[in-house]
């Protein structure tokens, strides 16, 4: 690790592209020769097919230089993404690497710069450099950097089926995002253009030395456009099997395509992906629910694309703060520790502290008992997920935990039943027990509730439920039935009124539903005068 202190970003000068093509350190005017280079910042969309900056770069550039830079806000305790994902990046920066040095023909791979990106950009393009960039959706951070990068002249290439540039964006938004995905596939012109790269010193072994990289997760993927296509590959052979294989995260760890970390590095666009499954699978309910899927990766984008504060502030003003003044440091530790005393919510939290990966059912049981039953804030909870999912999109993650929890301020929330989850989707225990293997003795048939296994049972089977040091699982640490009744009275109290604020015209489009700003003050107008009479209030359905 550093010393704390900030060090000037590598490089601070680059040579012009006439001199960083021939070898010569010497300054060479474009105007003067009439060359001109492009570099093409990689960020998140690492891949070179179907990619609009690097089809942007290559049809306007004669030289053009990929770049890559390590930020410092990625890394350290402050970066929220664990070793795991971190070495997952650089493997798909390996990867990359690899594709330029081949296209090339061996003469030139990644750049790799470190620190603010934005001196960095700076330099380029006082050394003439044309600067294009992948436009994507990000939080305030991003969004801030991305101005400011604008304002040096970068170039940000818009280009993956979000709706820019509208009043309002969810207007005929299905119809645009499935021209897109049925739309040909950008095509640089790659046998066209000189590639090129600079020798910054700066090395994807320096940078894990430096951040002391050292994943200790288990079952991780290997990063990078090549192991994404094999995964995909894989998926197509059977995916006959996914519509019953994506709900119980016993069979969900194979019965998944597996290509969420792939998409959300850009190693395969989402387009690239729809493509091959509408090309290589049959019509029928497995390709229809995981094209639905990709779909949806689009419409969470979307939501981040349309408002940047998803990541830190409530989309709803009338929810700001829900459950900021029932923070309890010792229940937020038990549920990312896994020691609530419900099994299948501590066997997830386990699962994703180890492995880095939950399916869906499972992350969304885990946030709704974390800002349901629990009452916590839910800012710290999607925090924890973004930090240890190898998955994690910022526009998925967190527009999904507030949708999860209710901070939209629609009329149906769905809250889940742990005790439930665990007859529907592991009734034998078989996955409980591998997560929580203090409860193996335990009779499945307690698996659901084992604060209510009689004491002769529990002495039988030598497993110890209770809150004593020596007991080996603890009892749950709120009441199911109370905590559930209290959640309800707190938040039908607030909700006519959060659904009235949806009548805004700037909170209907931060909300960014399918159904636009109109389907947004249609909720406003039905709920937001009074409380709705047909709230769910019994768990048991879920």
């Amino acid at each position: 690790m550093t010393d704390g202190q900030p060090e000037p970003p590598t490089p601070t000068a680059v040579p012009t592209p006439r001199a960083c093509i021939a070898g010569e350190d010497r300054p060479v005017s474009v105007a003067e020769d009439g060359l001109s280079g492009a570099v093409v910042w990689h960020r998140e969309e690492l891949r070179m097919r179907d990619h609009p900056a690097v089809t942007a770069a290559t049809n306007a550039a004669d030289v053009v230089l990929p770049l890559f830079v390590f930020d410092p806000g990625f890394y350290g305790d402050d970066g929220l993404a664990c070793d795991a994902r971190v070495r997952f990046l650089h493997e798909c920066l390996f990867d990359l690497d690899d594709r330029y040095d081949t296209a090339s023909g061996g003469d030139a791979g990644l750049t790799y710069a470190h620190g603010d990106p934005l001196p960095v950009l700076e330099a380029l393009t006082d050394a003439g450099w044309t600067v294009f960039a992948a436009q994507t959706p990000t939080g305030r951070y991003g969004l801030a950097r991305d101005r400011r990068a604008a304002d040096l002249g970068v170039r940000f290439v818009s280009g993956d089926g979000l709706r820019r540039g509208v009043e309002r964006t969810r207007d005929r938004w299905s119809d645009h995002v499935e021209a897109w995905f049925e739309d040909d596939q950008y095509d640089p012109s790659l046998g066209d253009t000189l590639l090129t790269g600079l020798d910054t010193g700066v090395t994807v072994a320096d940078i894990e030395t430096r951040y002391d990289t050292d994943p200790s997760k288990s079952q991780v993927p290997d990063g990078g456009t090549t192991a994404a296509r094999e995964q995909l590959e894989a998926f197509i052979g059977r995916v006959t099997d996914y519509p019953g294989n994506i709900s119980s995260p016993l069979d969900a760890r194979d019965g998944c395509s597996g290509l969420s970390p792939y998409i959300r590095f850009g190693c395969l666009s989402t387009r690239q992906v729809y493509q091959y499954v509408q090309e290589h699978v049959e019509s029928g309910r497995a390709r229809d629910m995981f094209v639905s899927r990709l779909f949806w990766n689009r419409h969470y984008n979307q939501k981040l694309e349309d408002w940047p504060g998803w990541l830190d502030t409530a989309v709803n003003p009338e929810l700001e703060g829900f459950n900021r003044d029932h923070h309890d440091p010792a229940l937020v530790t038990a549920w990312k520790e896994g020691r609530t005393g419900y099994p299948m919510v501590d066997a997830a939290m386990r699962c994703l502290r180890e492995t880095g990966w939950l399916n869906f059912r499972m992350r969304a049981m885990g946030a709704s008992v974390y800002f349901h039953l629990l009452q916590q804030p839910w800012q710290v909870g999607a925090d924890w997920y973004h930090h240890h999912l190898i998955d994690s999109d910022a526009a998925i993650n967190y527009t999904q935990w507030q949708s999860q929890a209710g901070l939209v301020g629609k009329p149906t929330l769905r809250l889940y039943n742990p005790r439930k989850q665990v007859r529907d989707q592991d009734p034998e225990g078989e996955w409980v027990r591998r997560w929580v293997p203090e409860l193996e003795g335990l009779p499945p048939e307690h698996l659901p509730q084992p604060e209510k296994t009689p004491p002769n049972v529990q002495a039988a089977c030598g497993v110890s439920i209770g809150d004593g040091p020596d007991a080996d699982y603890p009892r749950p640490v709120v009441e199911y039935e109370a905590a559930k009744e209290r959640f309800w009275r707190r938040y039908e109290a607030v909700k006519p009124a959060a659904a009235a604020r949806l009548a805004d015209e700037e909170v209907a489009k931060r909300a960014s539903l399918s159904q636009g700003v109109s389907g947004a003050k249609a909720i406003a107008e039905k709920h937001g005068t009074e409380a709705d009479t047909e709230v769910q209030t019994d768990l048991t359905a879920f």
